[in-house]
């Protein structure tokens, strides 16, 4: 075993027994570098990534490879999961240098932290076009000992890209011009047929659907509507959603969402299902609030963690076989259901003798049905049983899946979870957490289910008492009762947006306390009082040799543009009107990179708009078991409100303190005991409105507020 069976760390204890003489990310390995004059081999990766399993197979755990390394080399593993500083500057030294990042990512520095050599995967024998690892490393090795110069020259230049693309890049305000953009290259990236965006490899990238729906909400352009629902359906029907156990894998390796890579992440289904959420706002079609059910199913049965919160992902593999958990042969079927309901199912289900995988087994997948025509049942413990109506495409004909394939789908279930199952890695990280408990409390809120807001609760109580060190600030990482690793941006930022959530569904104070007091720590641990902006490592992280600040969303969305849009939230609930300010210093302060590409930016571009289009400022006042508040916060919740915020003044003097901090609140109280909402639009506030019929025509039409330009 190496120094590494130490670690809590999945990833790392997965390659605690290799044969390489690997450290963690430490100082003794930079030293034991310098000591003895040797670069380091850097290696990234994380518990269930694929390629990650391939190269340790095929390299890390080969004693040829191994005594290279150890020879030549002092070699790291991190696992960027718990160090996403460490994988952000050196992916983007490898972008810089390849024109593409991944992982697993390889990297060769010197002691003092500097690439000169970025790569991803590589085998050890020269094939797929890729020179094999013993190759690279002697050829690194014969240029650090005879013209080293020419490697610490590269390694200066990879810096000097990473340290300028941090500065400051003021340009023009963002304007309708740049949403307009954004949406037309979207337009252009959009397969009409399949829905998502590009070739293959298709992601999910909820964040592009996030930002479409708000253009939409804005424009009332209904072809950025279409554009996500046709998305939402086609990724429903596919195989890259479990049709027997619910959830996302990771993303499809083909244009039309039939084979997965087979992870399950946990931050792709939180985002999903918020934005399924948010298209059932938007079009009340029962389809998408059933699927976002079927996603929390998915996560509460299989997904929480052994002390709480929950865990990051699901392999890929199981048994060394990339999708083996989840694919079928027709045999299977046949033994499992009988004849009659296994023809059923595979002729539903598109399960073949040939099969659409390897080894002649398939991925059941709806992708022949038509649009809306095969929806499975939903939670039968909430429903007592009985089938939800679910809305077809023009949102007027019900289909049903009853019978014998409901009952075909939960024995399917059962016999898998009888089978040897993936591996999953059961650290819980406060960012990905984050972005479950906004999942969670909009799914409470939405579809009214007091369950899901108890999910967000307990997540939520779970990190702000096991996951803050003894000087109150947040850590990154919890596992076996171990929470490590000062936190990073977007473990602020994906949890204060998580506490806002969580306000607006369950208004309990130490939740907006929470988030007031995590943001005031975020501003002072990472902003940059110079050029604006948040770095994402905190004022006394000295770990690496460059601080990123990056605004670019990928499969996350931006934790700099999360901030944005929590500053905004937060002003306007609090009326500490620095904090709008501060997030308008950080839109400008980015501007000028995102003129360059907007459509790489889609959540900037959504906080930009919520700082532009008028706020519609709402206060509920009413008593807290009264059936006319429950009433009020029902049709409130039924609605897209992007721009809104949400307040709660229930009349009772123990909610002082909510006045106290919450400026919206002050003197909106019940009126001899009467529920009201008060709804401010802009500068302007309306009659306290009592009945839900009256504040839907209000509230219904905010689309409205302001004229937007139409795109071209």
């Amino acid at each position: 075993m190496n120094r590494l069976e130490e670690s809590k760390s999945p990833y790392l204890l997965q390659h605690a027994d290799n044969p390489v003489d690997w450290y963690p990310w430490c100082n003794e390995a930079f030293s034991k570098a310098a000591d003895e004059d040797k670069p380091i081999f850097l290696s990234v990766g994380y518990s269930t990534c694929h390629w990650c399993h391939v190269m340790a197979k095929e390299s890390f755990n080969d004693p040829e490879v191994a005594e290279i390394l150890n020879k030549n080399y002092i070699s790291i593993k991190v696992d960027r999961e718990e160090r996403p500083d460490v994988d952000s500057v050196y992916q983007e030294a490898c972008l810089a240098a390849t024109g593409q990042g991944g992982w697993p990512l390889t990297v060769i520095m010197d002691a003092d932290k500097r690439p000169f050599f970025a790569g991803t995967y590589f085998p050890k024998t020269r094939k797929y076009g890729k020179p094999g690892l013993p190759e690279i490393l002697g050829k690194v090795n014969e240029m650090w000992e005879n013209d080293r110069q020419k490697l610490i020259d590269s390694a200066e230049m990879l810096v000097g890209l990473l340290q300028e693309d941090i500065e400051k890049h003021e340009g023009s305000d963002p304007g309708d011009r740049w949403l307009n953009h954004a949406y037309n290259v979207f337009k252009v990236d959009y397969d009409p047929y399949y829905g998502g965006f590009g070739d293959e490899p298709k992601f999910p990238m909820p964040v592009n659907l996030s930002f479409l729906l708000r253009y939409y909400n804005y424009t009332g352009n209904n072809q950025a509507l279409d554009m996500v629902e046709r998305t939402l359906v086609m990724m429903r029907k596919g195989g890259l959603y479990d049709q027997i156990g619910f959830g996302f894998h990771r993303y499809s390796t083909d244009g039309k969402w039939l084979v997965p890579h087979f992870e399950k992440m946990l931050y792709d289904n939180a985002l999903l299902a918020t934005a399924y959420l948010e298209a059932y706002q938007i079009t009340q079609k029962l389809f998408y609030a059933q699927v976002a059910r079927e996603i929390f199913i998915y996560l509460l049965r299989d997904m929480k963690a052994p002390d709480g919160g929950f865990a990051s992902a699901e392999d890929a593999d199981s048994e060394g076989v990339e999708g083996k958990y989840y694919t079928w042969s027709q045999a299977d079927i046949y033994k499992i259901l009988g004849n009659d309901d296994g023809r059923l199912f595979s002729k539903h289900f598109n399960i073949t003798e040939r099969g659409n995988f390897e080894g002649g087994r398939s991925i059941p997948n709806l992708i022949g049905q038509e649009v809306y025509d095969s929806v499975i049942d939903i939670d039968k413990h909430k429903t007592g049983g009985n089938r939800i109506r679910v809305s077809t495409a023009d949102n007027d004909r019900p289909y049903i899946l009853e019978g014998a394939l409901e009952k075909a789908r939960t024995l399917l279930l059962e016999a898998r979870i009888n089978r040897p199952k993936p591996f999953r890695d059961d650290k819980v990280l406060t960012s990905w957490n984050g972005l479950l408990i906004t999942a969670f409390a909009k799914g409470g809120r939405v579809l009214n289910e007091q369950e899901y807001t108890k999910t967000a609760r307990d997540t939520a109580k779970f990190i702000l008492e096991n996951l803050r060190g003894t000087d109150g600030r947040l850590l990154a990482r919890y596992r076996s009762g171990e929470a490590i690793i000062p936190a990073y941006l977007d473990d602020y930022a994906f949890f204060i947006q998580g506490l806002i959530e969580l306000w607006e569904s369950q208004f309990e104070y130490n939740h907006i306390q929470a988030a007031i007091e995590l943001m005031d720590q975020q501003i002072e641990l990472f902003w940059d009082k110079e050029n604006k902006g948040f770095f994402f490592t905190s004022h006394d992280s000295h770990d690496l040799p460059v601080r990123r600040k990056d605004v670019r969303d990928g499969a996350l969305p931006s934790g700099n543009s999360v901030s944005a849009h929590n500053l905004i939230k937060l002003s306007r609930l609090t009326g500490r009107r620095e904090w709008g300010s501060m997030a308008n210093q950080l839109l400008h302060a980015f501007s000028g990179r995102i003129s360059r590409y907007p459509s790489g930016y889609p959540t900037f571009l959504s906080a930009w708009l919520l700082s532009k289009i008028p706020p519609i400022e709402i206060v509920v006042s009413g008593y807290r078991n009264q059936p006319e508040t429950r009433r009020l916060k029902e049709e409130i919740n039924k609605l897209f409100l992007p721009q809104a915020t949400i307040s709660y003044n229930s009349g009772d003097a123990e909610d002082y303190e909510l006045d106290r901090i919450l400026s919206p609140t002050l003197n909106k109280k019940p009126v001899q005991g009467k529920a009201l909402v008060y709804v401010c639009k802009g500068l302007t506030c309306l009659e306290p409105i009592d009945k839900p019929d009256a504040l839907r025509e209000v509230l219904g039409f905010s689309r409205h507020l302001i004229t937007a330009p139409e795109s071209k």
